[in-house]
């Protein structure tokens, strides 16, 4: 009965030791899971950042190109006009 339980006891032990390498293995892996989600995260806020600040200016610029045509179809007008009032 006894060297039974001592081959039960060894087998155990054993059995303890491989499930205890591998949820060693498994934390590490997820520890670099954890590492590349945080990554991953941070490098997507700086794309996000990125394309705001990109917006933002491209919306300057188009509001600044509007003013633009607007002043010059303005400044084309009146020149129009003035050549239409030397001509009468």
């Amino acid at each position: 009965e006894r060297s039974r339980l001592q081959g039960r006891i060894w087998a155990l032990t054993e059995r303890l030791a491989r499930t205890s390498e591998s949820l060693a293995r498994h934390l590490a892996a997820r520890g670099e899971l954890d590492r590349t989600i945080a990554e991953s995260e941070a490098a997507y806020g700086k794309i996000l950042e990125s394309s705001q600040t990109l917006l933002d200016v491209l919306k300057g610029e188009i509001g600044n190109a509007s003013k633009a045509s607007e002043l010059q179809s303005t400044s084309k007008e009146k020149e129009k006009q003035a050549c239409g009032q030397k001509h009468s």
